[in-house]
């Protein structure tokens, strides 16, 4: 392994550099972005309705996913050095006007602006390190990459986001603002552009292509089926951080970690709120991925996929039957398995009912299920906690219904493998 890394370019580390400070910087912002909408403002917060905000989430977040298809066709078209410099000027622009923003246009504008930035970002680290390795230390080098989204996802949360917001929630905005435009230097002094490709896809080469795929039922059906998994995971950053603010008490977990911090410090003063949530899960990732993924690495694809959803139903289930702050953060590290567990194998089942020939084009566009997941997931997740939580005081029930959304995507997915993937075989 020395040896592999040792093979690693220098223009490889610049990338892996970038992704942990922007990510770090988005999922520290994503953290506590939908607790600051709803706060009333004499907390600090925008005073938002949760409705509200899960619309402006069920519009960003997708644009996340989508804008990649176009964004990589255009960077190879014009350059990966100018497209990365105008994602991150676009990003530092959307976090620094969310700062200043103080209405609900402005804010949806403002978010709207950094999604473009960051659809424009993501397909650019990945398609650097696709190209900046070989087949000799590229599994390592995407092991890498991912681990640098989930330690950025990890350290900005835990560290930074507590402290900042002490001051002000606006100066986490602005913190984000200034790492993603600090960006630009990177770009500038140490980025290289890579080889271009020997084809490069037009702009209605790409679009033919969105029409191929939306064509095929079987590749549609699976994509629609796995994306009830995703609704449940992005409940992680809205309903799942009102629910916490709103009506747990972490006391007992305070305590326990500030009894062992006191080892180290005098009158330690930590508390688990909103952003440790998104801490939990990325530890999870740091901490199991590599042992998860040796684990199931001879398990066949499907199999897995179901035992992985059915373990973060499990978690997500657990919130339904205690509001114990351990039963809670139990929670959050047993969806994080589930989600660990089977989303790689996801991206295997979809090579496998691809047609030969177009492997390639159908895992390029296996994306689609954030799309749907985060679209449907933050207007679903927040009309359910006004109409369950709020005005029935049926926390139960809500998290129930999301434990049924998990089962419906695993019978769902084994009906599809018995009635429609089976023709193509």
């Amino acid at each position: 392994m020395a040896k592999e890394k040792k093979s690693f370019s220098k223009n490889f580390w610049t990338v892996i550099g970038m992704e942990f400070f922007e990510r770090g910087s988005y999922y520290g912002v994503m953290s506590i972005f939908s607790v600051y909408l709803v706060m009333q403002t004499s907390e600090g917060g925008l005073g938002f309705s949760k409705e509200s905000v899960g619309l402006i989430k069920s519009i960003i977040t997708p644009l996340l996913y989508i804008l990649p298809i176009l964004s990589g066709a255009l960077a190879d078209r014009y350059g990966y050095r100018k497209t990365l410099f105008f994602a991150f000027v676009v990003m530092s622009l959307g976090y620094f006007f969310a700062g200043l923003s103080t209405t609900y246009i402005s804010v949806f504008a403002s978010m709207t602006l950094l999604s473009v930035g960051a659809g424009f970002f993501k397909p650019l680290i990945s398609g650097t390190i696709a190209r900046e390795t070989n087949p000799q230390n590229s599994s390592l080098g995407f092991g890498i990459y991912y681990w640098s989204i989930n330690l950025g996802a990890f350290i900005f949360p835990l560290i930074l986001i507590p402290y900042l917001k002490s001051f002000s929630y606006t100066y986490i905005f602005f913190m984000a603002a200034i790492v993603t435009g600090s960006l630009l230097f990177l770009n500038f002094f140490a980025y290289k552009e890579p080889p271009k490709p020997q084809t490069q896809k037009s702009i209605s080469r790409v679009l033919k292509e969105i029409v191929l795929v939306l064509k095929d039922f079987r590749f549609i059906t699976m994509i629609l089926i796995y994306s009830c998994f995703w609704i449940l995971y992005f409940q992680m950053f809205d309903s799942v951080l009102w629910y916490l603010k709103e009506y747990l008490d972490m006391t007992a977990v305070n305590q326990s970690v500030n009894s062992f911090l006191s080892l180290f410090v005098s009158n330690p003063d930590w508390k688990f709120e909103a952003e440790h949530v998104t801490v939990v899960n990325a530890g999870a990732i740091i901490l199991l991925q590599l042992l998860i993924s040796a684990i199931v690495r001879g398990f066949k694809p499907l199999p897995t996929m179901i035992g992985g959803i059915l373990i973060g139903t499990a978690g997500i289930s657990m919130l339904a039957f205690s509001m114990s702050p351990w039963v809670f953060i139990c929670g959050l590290f047993v969806f994080s398995i589930g989600e660990m567990t089977a989303h790689p194998k996801f991206i295997a089942y979809i090579g496998e009912i691809a047609p030969p020939d177009k492997k390639a084009l159908y895992l390029g566009y296996s994306f689609l299920y954030g799309v749907i997941g985060s679209g449907v997931g933050g207007i679903l997740g927040a009309t359910l906690y006004v109409q369950i939580i709020e005005k029935q005081g049926n926390p139960p029930l809500f998290w129930m219904i999301f434990g049924a959304i998990g089962l419906f995507t695993i019978v769902g997915l084994i009906i599809y493998d018995r009635f429609i993937a089976i023709k193509s075989k």
